[in-house]
C-alpha cells in the first residue's frame, strides 16, 4: 500500500555499525520502497534537510542518496525542489537507463511438468463450506470422532517414545493387508502396501515412476480429472476411452498403451460396475513392464444392491495392477491418508520415490488408524454408514423422480456416494451448475468431466453427506432453478 510522506522516515532503518555505509543503506531502502509501490510515481519525497533531521544523519548523506537514485532513474530532481518519484512499482531501470517492466510482474518460466499441470487443472465450481449436494463426500457428522480422537491422542503421545521409524508403518500395512484381502479380494503382502497422504498422491507417485514423455495412457471418458492431471503433467498422451453399460470399453484396433487407468468397481462419475468378462479382457492387455493397469477403488467399500465385486487386482496373475484407495470417503475428508498396493517388482523403486518426493503420511496418524481398525471401530462405522447411505441414495432418487422427473433421468448406481442425473432434453449443464451453486446447491457438471468434446450433459449429485430432510430441501431448490 502507498504510504504518506510523514511516515517515510519510519520505514527506514539505518544501522550505524553496519559495514555498509549510511548512504548505501539509505539508497537501497528508498529504492526498495519505490520498487514495491509504497512510494508511487509522482510522489514528492521530503526535502533533504527534513529527512536528514528525521533520520538523525547529515544532510550530505541524504543528498548523496537522492543523487544516486536520480542517476538510476528512480527520482526526478532539480535544484531548489524536492525530489519526485519517477517510476512506479511495475517498472525498473535497465542498464541503459530506460524504464523496463518489473521483473516481479514478468511471468516466471515454468518446468514442463508445472506447465502441463497448470493447463490440465480443472476449475472447481465451489469452495469453502460444504453444502448440499456436493459430490465426493461422506457424512462427517456420523463419524465416531471421540473414538478417533482418543486413538490420535494416544499415538501422538507415544510418537516421542517410538522415535523415528519406517515411512510406511508396519502395523497399518498389516491391518490393511488383512482388511483388503477379506473385503476386496486384494492379493498382496503387507510389504506391497504404501501409506500416502491421499489417493491423488498415489497417482502422482505412479506417474513419476512409470510414465515417460509421450507414453500413451487410457482413461475413462468421462472420468476422474485428478488422473488426467497427474498423467498429462508427466508428459503422457492421454486418450479418453468411451463407456458403455459395463464401464470402460475395449477399443478394437488400438494397440495397448503404457498404462490404463480405470475405476471398475464404481466408475467415476457414472457409478457403473465393470463385469467380470470385461475385467478379464483388460487384464489380457497387461504385460509386465509394458502395459500397467491402475485400479482406483475410491469408494469400493459402499455396495448396496449386491455383494461387493472383488477387486481387479485380485485377478491379476502377472503383477501388472496398481491398486489405489483412500480413507477420506469412509472416515473423514481431512484424515489425509490413502494407500497404494504396488506390483511386487516395483515396491523398492516406489519406496525410494516416495521418500524423495515426500509423499509421507504422519506416523502417529498411521499408528492411530491401525489401532482404529484393529479395535473394530472401522468396520463398525463402515457397516453403519452402508445402511445409512443406501437409504439416502434411495431418498434422493425418489425426490428427483417426484420433483424433477420430467427434466432429469436418474442413473441409479449400485453403490458409491454420488449419482448422475442427465437432462432429458439438451441443456448447458455448466450454466445450470452455476445457477444451483448461487442458490445454495452444489453439484458438478457431467460435461466438465469429459476428456474431449462432451457427449453427455447432466449433474453429479452427492447423497452420502446429507440427511433426508436436507436432500428434500435441496431438490426443491433445484426444481425452482429449472
Amino acid at each position: 500500500m502507498p504510504v504518506s510522506q510523514d511516515v517515510i522516515s519510519a520505514l527506514i532503518d539505518l544501522k550505524r555499525a553496519d559495514d555498509e555505509g549510511l548512504v548505501a543503506q539509505l539508497t537501497s531502502q528508498l529504492r526498495g520502497l519505490i520498487a514495491s509501490g509504497r512510494l508511487g510515481k509522482g510522489r514528492p519525497l521530503p526535502s533533504s534537510r527534513q529527512l536528514a533531521r528525521d533520520l538523525g544523519v547529515s544532510r550530505n548523506t541524504v543528498t548523496y542518496a537522492f543523487e544516486q537514485l536520480a542517476a538510476e532513474g528512480y527520482l526526478e530532481a532539480s535544484h531548489g525542489r524536492r525530489p519526485v518519484v519517477a517510476v512506479d512499482g511495475h517498472e525498473r531501470i535497465g542498464r541503459s537507463g530506460a524504464v523496463e517492466p518489473s521483473m516481479r510482474s514478468a511471468r516466471p518460466r515454468l518446468s514442463p511438468w508445472a506447465s502441463r499441470l497448470e493447463q490440465t487443472d480443472w476449475p472447481m465450481s465451489y469452495q469453502g463450506q460444504l453444502k448440499p449436494l456436493r459430490p465426493g463426500h461422506g457424512d462427517f457428522r456420523e463419524f465416531p470422532n471421540e473414538v478417533w480422537a482418543r486413538c490420535l491422542r494416544r499415538n501422538a503421545v507415544g510418537a516421542a517414545k517410538r522415535g523415528l521409524g519406517p515411512v510406511n508403518r508396519a502395523r497399518l500395512r498389516e491391518a490393511l493387508a488383512h482388511y483388503l484381502a477379506t473385503s476386496r479380494g486384494v492379493r498382496a503382502s503387507a510389504d506391497q502396501i504404501m501409506i500416502l497422504p491421499s489417493a491423488q498422491a498415489a497417482l502422482t507417485l505412479i506417474a513419476a515412476t512409470i510414465v515417460a514423455a509421450d507414453d500413451e495412457v487410457w482413461i475413462e471418458d468421462p472420468g476422474y480429472p485428478g488422473a488426467v492431471a497427474a498423467f498429462r503433467a508427466s508428459g503422457a498422451r492421454v486418450t479418453g476411452i468411451r463407456l458403455d453399460e459395463q464401464g470402460m470399453q475395449r477399443m478394437p484396433g488400438l494397440a495397448a498403451p503404457k498404462l490404463i487407468f480405470m475405476t471398475p468397481s464404481h466408475q467415476h462419475p457414472t457409478g457403473r460396475l465393470m463385469s467380470l468378462a470385461r475385467r478379464t479382457e483388460f487384464l489380457g492387455l497387461s504385460r509386465p513392464g509394458k502395459t500397467w493397469i491402475v485400479e482406483d477403488d475410491y469408494d469400493g467399500e459402499f455396495h448396496y444392491d449386491s455383494r461387493p465385486v472383488p477387486a481387479l487386482q485380485g485377478l491379476d496373475a502377472h503383477g501388472c495392477v496398481f491398486y489405489v484407495g483412500t480413507f477420506s470417503k469412509v472416515m473423514t475428508s481431512d484424515i489425509r491418508v490413502g494407500y497404494l498396493v504396488a506390483p511386487p517388482a516395483l515396491v523398492s523403486t516406489l519406496e525410494i520415490a516416495q521418500r524423495h518426493i515426500g509423499l509421507i503420511a504422519a506416523s502417529h496418524v498411521q499408528e492411530a488408524l491401525a489401532e482404529f481398525i484393529a479395535d473394530g471401530h472401522f468396520l463398525a462405522h463402515l457397516r453403519r454408514t452402508r445402511r445409512l447411505y443406501r437409504a439416502r441414495r434411495d431418498h434422493l432418487v425418489e425426490e428427483l423422480e417426484r420433483q424433477l422427473g420430467a427434466k432429469l433421468s436418474v442413473e441409479v448406481p449400485p453403490g458409491g456416494i454420488q449419482l448422475v442425473a442427465r437432462f432429458k432434453r439438451g441443456r448447458a449443464d455448466q450454466a445450470a451448475v452455476k445457477r444451483l451453486v448461487a442458490a445454495g446447491v452444489e453439484t458438478r457438471a457431467l460435461s466438465s468431466l469429459a476428456l474431449g468434446r462432451p457427449r453427455d450433459h447432466g449433474l453429479l449429485l452427492g447423497f452420502a453427506a446429507w440427511r433426508e430432510s436436507e436432500i428434500s430441501a435441496a431438490v426443491r431448490t433445484m426444481a425452482s432453478c429449472f
